[in-house]
Parts: structure tokens; C-alpha cells; sequence
């Protein structure tokens, strides 16, 4: 059984919808181009209403010392993903900074990709194994983008990783099936419009994953 992060959560019933399919982590952005993006006011009375068991992750994209620290003086996160082109040195020092654990996304494409999975491996406390966003692409993640699972059969990692990247009810249980993932992360196959969640998609999501 695969566990479940929904990602881009923006409205209380969204929540509600991701507590009641068993979804062990909600994610809150922090990415002002993002549909998803939440002020921290907005962030704060959705992280409050986060039951006990989910876990609150806030997704940064290449955030500076006074970004993150304005968001945890407020919202009560977690963990920390790290969803642009932080350095591991970058994402020990966020680590070491807020004293959470950090989640660094790194995105594939080609073999060549994987490497990185290791050098953050050093450092992170989760990996996020997503579709890598083309040179053109507004987003760094959240494009409903996938990449060919088989490059991950077989591969040991070094910390524990959540799969992303164009998963959808429809091909997840392909992807785990695939991939071994042990968990999984989807934010625009869940959704009736950018920044929408959908109930029955959700539940549909986490039901295949965890079959």
C-alpha cells in the first residue's frame, strides 16, 4: 500500500476530501506563479484544520531565509519541500535553519537524471521523484508531466521517496506497480480546474494507489 500526499491544497473541502480518502500528507504552496499559491493567512487556517495522522508539508521554490521564516512564524509545517534548483548544501542549511525534516524534489527525464538522486540523498530526509519541467515550462512541478517509470525499477535509494509526475486514478497503481514507489504525489490529476480539488478523484487516486 502506497502512501499518499495530495499536493496544492487551497480550500477547506479539499482538505476535508483528502482526510476522508486516507491521504497521509497535504501540501500547501508557496509559489507565487503556482494556481495553488497561498498567502501565509490563507496557509495558516488550513494547516489548523489538519487532522492528527496527515502530515502538513509546505512546497518553496528556491525560497531565501526571510521567505521561509515568514511562512513558519505563522504556519505550522511539518516538513519543507524544496521544489526548485536548491544545491544540497542549500537544503542542509534549510534543514539546519527551520530544524524540520526536508523533502528535495529532483526531476527526471533521461538516465543521466538519476544521479542526482544520490548527491541529495546525502542530505535530504525524503526524496521527490518527479517528471522534470521543460526549459518552457511556467511551473517546476504540477504540469501533469510523467517520465518513464522503468528508469526507477530496481533502484536503491538512499532516503525514503514519494513518485511524482502526471499520476492520475487512472495509471497509478501502473506507476507503483512499476516502480516499487512507497509513496506517491499528485496535484493536478486530482483536480476539476488548477487550484481545484476533486473529491471522487481523490478517493479514486488514494483507493489505486493503496490496492
Amino acid at each position: 500500500m502506497a502512501q499518499v500526499k495530495i499536493c496544492g491544497i487551497t480550500r477547506p473541502e479539499d482538505l476535508s476530501a483528502v482526510a476522508e480518502a486516507g491521504a497521509r500528507y497535504a501540501g500547501f504552496v508557496f509559489f507565487p506563479r503556482s494556481p495553488r499559491n497561498l498567502s501565509v493567512e490563507a496557509a495558516a487556517a488550513l494547516a489548523a484544520e489538519v487532522p492528527l495522522g496527515v502530515a502538513r508539508v509546505g512546497l518553496f521554490v528556491n525560497p531565501d531565509d526571510a521567505t521561509l521564516d515568514a511562512v513558519l512564524d505563522r504556519v505550522p509545517l511539518d516538513i519543507i519541500q524544496l521544489h526548485g534548483s536548491e544545491t544540497p548544501a542549500r537544503v542542509a542549511e534549510v534543514k539546519a535553519r527551520t530544524g524540520l525534516p526536508v523533502m528535495k524534489a529532483v526531476g527526471i527525464s533521461v538516465p543521466s537524471d538519476l544521479d542526482a538522486l544520490w548527491d541529495y540523498g546525502l542530505v535530504a530526509d525524503l526524496l521527490l521523484v518527479d517528471a522534470k519541467a521543460p526549459p518552457d515550462a511556467a511551473l517546476p512541478g504540477g504540469n501533469g508531466l510523467s517520465f518513464d517509470w522503468r528508469l526507477l525499477a530496481g533502484r536503491r535509494m538512499l532516503k525514503p521517496w514519494m513518485l511524482a509526475g502526471g499520476l492520475t486514478p487512472a495509471n497509478v497503481a501502473e506507476a507503483v506497480r512499476l516502480t516499487g514507489a512507497p509513496m506517491v504525489d499528485v496535484s493536478s490529476g486530482v483536480e476539476a480546474a488548477p487550484g481545484q480539488k476533486d473529491p471522487a478523484l481523490i478517493r479514486g487516486f488514494v483507493t489505486a494507489a493503496q490496492e
